[in-house]
């Protein structure tokens, strides 16, 4: 009997209390769901109707009848985005600029990071100075421009990559990532093994290196995305805009290429203008929308690690 009694005490114990919620508790909660309800309605109306819009007809959109749901369904705008050259061109230009582009920003400040981080590193709070400078002071954009220019990068895929090859700002938050996660009793267990400071930071450093790598992954390949000021500075050929610029120049300077006439049959030229507009955006928001889940879980993490400290 006394043991069957001690048992349901502890039972009892071990049950978590309720928290009764005050009536001042209750009405912050209703109000934070109201705000945070009206802000996803502000945030998620605008990108339902652009991608209603683009399978509606372009009279529909025109006249204004499409208000949430498409109207009168159909594909002709993307039919005539992926015939259209320069916006096929556009898009494998900014994915080499996004593949290219992220792998060395990755490479750079892990290379940086992970040094600035070792204790035993001299001179690493200059160093870490210096980069920091970095982010306060710069030359601006006229003697960025003829830097670029001297060293031949004008008019060149390079352009878009090397001026914009490391961010300071990623490196502070990799250092803080490696100086919180990486303790250095685990160098100094590596270094009794005989392991060297290459091989711990490729077989120990890297692996350990997902979360952070999946935020510089993320900050990296979406900057490379969206940027297209480079791209109108540096760059005349063509062949080199990416996709941004490419849509730039039709959402900013409503610019058709007359090569897209025969899309004239489905809609007048200002119709099919506007129904390029909201495909181009779509089109253009695809890849960042289908990468982020992937990275969604090791990225909260890492942005929360590489947060605690500076």
């Amino acid at each position: 009997m006394a043991a069957t009694t001690l048992q349901a005490r502890s039972t009892r114990s071990k049950t978590p209390r309720r928290i009764q919620e005050s009536r001042s508790d209750r009405i912050f909660t209703v109000v934070n769901y109201i705000v945070l309800t009206l802000l996803l309605l502000v945030i998620l109306y605008p990108l339902i109707f652009i991608a209603s819009a683009s399978i509606s007809d372009p009279d529909a959109v025109s006249s204004g009848r499409v208000w949430l749901w498409p109207v009168d369904i159909n594909f002709n705008g993307y039919e005539t985005i992926f015939n259209h050259k320069p916006i096929v061109r556009g898009f494998a230009n900014s994915l080499f600029y996004v593949a290219v582009g992220t792998t060395l920003n990755l490479t750079l400040t892990l290379l940086a990071a992970y040094p600035l981080s070792r204790r035993d590193l001299v001179g690493r709070h200059w160093f870490m100075l210096l980069f920091v400078f970095t982010m306060m002071f710069s030359g601006g954009l006229i003697p960025t421009y003829l830097v670029v220019h001297d060293l031949g990068l004008l008019n060149t895929r390079w352009a878009l990559i090397l001026p914009t090859a490391l961010a300071v700002w990623n490196v502070i938050i990799t250092r803080t990532y490696y100086q919180v996660t990486i303790p250095h009793e685990l160098l100094e267990a590596a270094r009794i093994d005989g392991c060297d400071d290459f091989r711990f930071f490729w077989s120990i450093v890297l692996p350990l290196s997902k979360p952070i790598i999946a935020v510089n992954v993320l900050f990296y390949a979406v900057g490379h995305w969206n940027q297209f000021f480079n791209a109108l500075i540096y760059l005349t050929n063509e062949e080199l805009f990416p996709l941004q610029l490419v849509l730039r120049e039709i959402l900013i300077q409503s610019s058709i290429d007359p090569t897209m006439a025969d899309a004239a049959e489905l809609a007048r030229r200002r119709e099919l203008r506007d129904l390029l507009k909201y495909c181009l955006i779509v089109v253009a928001s695809i890849p960042p929308l289908l990468a982020y889940p992937f990275v969604q879980k090791q990225f909260v993490k890492g942005i929360m690690i590489g947060s605690l400290k500076g």
